[in-house]
C-alpha cells in the first residue's frame, strides 16, 4: 500500500469524526499515542503490542494530516534528493546525533 492509499483509505474511515475533532484535539490523540509507544520501546513489550503502536502512531499521523489537507505522499518527496540538511544520500549531519 501506498502512503496516499494509506492516507485515503484513514480519510474515508474517519473524515467526518476528524474534521468535526480540528487540529487541536487531533494533535492530542496523536501525542497520547506518540507516548504510548514510547512505553511500548522503553518497557521492551511484546513484538504484536510494538507494532500496534507504531502503527496507530502512523494512522494518526495520516489522521492530522488529513486534517490539516496535507497531501504525505507529496511533502515526503523532500527526502527524495537526500538528507534535507547536507543533500546525501547518507546523512553526514552531525546535528540531532543525541
Amino acid at each position: 500500500m501506498h502512503i496516499r492509499e494509506f492516507q485515503q483509505l484513514i480519510d474515508r474511515m474517519y473524515s467526518d469524526k476528524d474534521r468535526a475533532r480540528g487540529s487541536a484535539k487531533t494533535f492530542l490523540w496523536f501525542a497520547e499515542e506518540v507516548g504510548e509507544l514510547a512505553s511500548a520501546i522503553a518497557g521492551k513489550t511484546d513484538r504484536a503490542n510494538l507494532e500496534e503502536e507504531f502503527a496507530d502512531v502512523l494512522a494518526w499521523l495520516v489522521t492530522l494530516a488529513n486534517v490539516e489537507g496535507v497531501d504525505l505522499e507529496r511533502a515526503l518527496t523532500k527526502f527524495t534528493g537526500g538528507c534535507p540538511g547536507c543533500g546525501e544520500i547518507v546523512c553526514r549531519c552531525t546535528a540531532k546525533m543525541t
